[in-house]
């Protein structure tokens, strides 16, 4: 009884969550569609060049909706969305959903292969850094994960092409869907989520080995590294899972620079040139889609909660 009273609560947990979901896309989508209707420019000089004659300006305008009322507009977009259209790319007159669709899964790929990077690495440096927190080599390990916040990932992207790319001959120059070419990008993604899991970890880690059960287990004869292992590092993975949760989407955000310096074809370097040409609705649509990234991982991770630490319950 008390299992399936469980399963009902995680099921209303999950239907309540993903309710949630609609007036945050809500919102997102009015924020985005004002932002992108006020940047200056227009995307149908961009599509026609300086030499359009002044009939071919309006006939296009018109063709693409963008004569009508900015609510008009906004409202034709809400309902596009309430039928899972996204609209169609003003440039490429394809549809949104056919657009990211076809670019979708290198951002994942990229994404993922770098989450698999920068976990164990970052929580594995914080794990060390706390459990010889007063040594050198502790201090060594946090100053490095400071550089790793600190260098713009444009910048260690640059210096890996040149090093690893240019110098060394070990993988492509340009990034590609191949495995040999997603390492460099993947890698540079990585860094900088590491270096934030690893401060993380570290705080997390040091504050739950204060704690007096830790030193209730160390007086039981416990080795240090078996409190760390059975004892301590549960609790400290809370905090470390929510900043995972965050990393996640934010690798997300942040394959637009990466894919951007490695040229290679993924969401972020497609969104660069929708921005640059006013693409109104493949930005709006990218930006939907990144924010119901955003809302899935945090739900994903409420429900890891309660598995990482028996004493959180969904209710």
């Amino acid at each position: 009884m008390a299992e399936a009273g469980r399963e009902a609560n995680v099921i209303t947990f999950l239907i309540r969550r993903l309710v949630l979901l609609i007036p945050i896309l809500f919102g997102v989508s009015l924020v985005v569609f004002l932002m992108v209707h006020l940047v200056p420019g227009d995307p149908v000089r961009t599509m026609l060049g300086t030499n359009a004659s002044p009939v071919e300006q309006p006939t296009l305008r018109h063709q693409l909706g963008l004569d009508k009322p900015l609510p008009a507009q906004y409202l034709l977009f809400l309902g596009n969305l309430a039928h899972g259209n996204l609209g169609a790319s003003i440039i490429s007159r394809r549809p949104v959903i056919a657009e990211i669709g076809d670019r979708l899964p290198a951002t994942v790929e990229l994404t993922i292969a770098a989450m698999v990077i920068a976990i164990p690495l970052g929580v594995g440096i914080g794990t060390v850094a706390a459990a010889t927190r007063s040594g050198v080599f502790s201090g060594t390990l946090m100053v490095a994960a400071t550089f790793g916040v600190s260098i713009p990932t444009f910048w260690i992207g640059l210096l890996f092409i040149y090093a690893f790319a240019l110098r060394l001959t070990w993988f492509p120059v340009l990034g590609s869907a191949s495995l040999q070419g997603t390492v460099l990008p993947a890698i540079t993604l990585a860094l900088p989520a590491a270096a934030v899991l690893a401060r993380v970890s570290r705080s997390s880690l040091v504050e739950v080995l204060h704690q007096d059960y830790i030193r209730t287990a160390q007086a039981k004869g416990l080795t240090r590294g078996s409190v760390v292992r059975k004892h301590a590092m549960r609790n400290a993975l809370i905090v470390v899972l929510t900043i995972v949760g965050l990393q996640f989407g934010g690798l997300m955000a942040g394959s637009v620079i990466v894919e951007t310096v490695f040229a290679r074809p993924g969401i972020g370097s497609f969104v660069v040139g929708a921005i640059s040409a006013r693409d109104y609705p493949v930005i709006q649509g990218i930006t939907l889609v990144y924010a119901s990234f955003y809302v899935l991982i945090n739900l994903v991770i409420d429900v890891l909660y309660s598995l990482v630490d028996p004493r959180i319950r969904i209710g």
